[in-house]
């Protein structure tokens, strides 16, 4: 049993005529084993400014990528905070001026990003780590500015008839790195963060026809060995108002392919290379917004299998029950993720809201 309690308030100003709004939110949790779980962070300090024509904003904020359940390929902009979850969904707050031009041929989004955030590991003796120490301490960088270069994005977005597309292209450093081996004074083998600088073009495409969600997500990156391709793509349907109730039944199917190399050392580690995810999701849609998420990832070539199970329910105006499992029944020794393999978990998570 490893307890944590975290304190996540949000704070927003907005002006009378709804033209500026002003977001602080900051992040503290206390973990009881894990010294780098405990752990803060400023997720949005930022200002927004709208109007017609475009939109302006200046500080810390969180920018989200992305139409498919399995994995976020197009997911660049903020760093992922790593010690919160094995997931990948929690991100650090991320210095930006972001400028949107909204147009009726879409929306095109200027980003300036100065300043990199590291991402966050597990403590070397904390459960999810990795097969080897991860000196966080010595992180090497490909930029003469280290953690202090100005990375850029550019995405256009449009919605037309039943199509949501994005087209997006990112350079600066990558949030993920790759590891480089270095051997301590005392014999220990350990891994070292590199953080190169890569150019990476991206496309997240949507298509809605009833109860049908069609989705993918592509990228081609450089930088990190030779240049890649990855892509994650498939469907959702949507069971309406199953047994005569108010509740819906999703069935979802993802193919996952990642043409990078599997050396950790040439480019980062991913499990997602070759595999497939099948899931399913259930809303009863009720006054509680109970809600039900699973699914299983299966990596085609080894067999390795990870399993996930996701509840939530409201109990009360203040109060929220979130369940999450993560197993890890096939991970083969020989594999990267041999030392997960072990470390499967049950989170109980009570939040109050005031």
């Amino acid at each position: 049993v490893s307890p944590s309690i975290f304190f996540q308030p949000e704070i927003v100003y907005e002006t009378d005529d709804r033209a500026d709004r002003l977001t602080f939110e900051p992040f503290v949790r206390l973990d009881a084993h894990d010294d780098r779980r405990t752990h803060g962070d400023l997720r949005e300090a930022s200002w927004l400014h709208q109007d017609e024509r475009w939109d302006l904003v200046i500080g810390i904020s969180k920018v989200f990528w992305g139409v498919t359940e399995s994995r976020h390929l197009v997911d660049i902009i903020n760093q992922t905070d790593q010690v919160e979850d094995i997931d990948i969904e929690d991100k650090l707050g991320q210095p930006m001026i972001q400028f949107t031009l909204l147009r009726d041929w879409g929306s095109l989004g200027l980003f300036v990003l100065p300043g990199f955030r590291e991402r966050t590991f597990p403590d070397d003796n904390a459960r999810l780590r990795g097969p080897f120490p991860i000196d966080v301490d010595s992180p090497s960088f490909e930029a003469n500015a280290k953690a202090a270069h100005v990375d850029y994005a550019i995405r256009w977005a449009h919605t037309f008839d039943e199509w949501d597309l994005g087209l997006a292209y990112f350079y600066g450093t990558s949030r993920q790195p790759r590891f480089l081996v270095r051997v301590q004074p005392g014999g220990q083998m350990v891994f070292v963060p590199r953080y190169d600088l890569v150019h990476q073009t991206s496309l997240d495409l949507q298509y809605t026809h009833e109860a049908w969600l069609w989705k993918v997500e592509a990228i081609t990156r450089s930088g990190q060995g030779p240049t890649f391709f990855a892509t994650v793509a498939g469907v959702e349907y949507t069971l309406f108002q199953i047994w005569e109730s108010s509740a819906d039944l999703g069935l979802l199917t993802e193919y996952q392919y990642d043409g990078r190399d599997t050396n950790p050392s040439i480019a980062p580690f991913t499990l997602n290379d070759n595999d497939l995810f099948l899931g399913t999701r259930l809303t009863l849609n009720d006054e509680q917004d109970t809600a039900f998420l699973a699914g299983t990832t299966i990596d085609i070539g080894s067999g390795t299998t990870l399993l996930f199970v996701e509840a939530e329910r409201r109990l009360s105006d203040h109060w929220k029950l979130e369940i999450e499992s993560r197993l890890f029944p096939n991970v083969p020794s020989r594999k990267f993720a041999a030392g997960f393999k072990n470390d499967g978990f049950i989170t109980t998570r009570l939040n109050y809201f005031f």
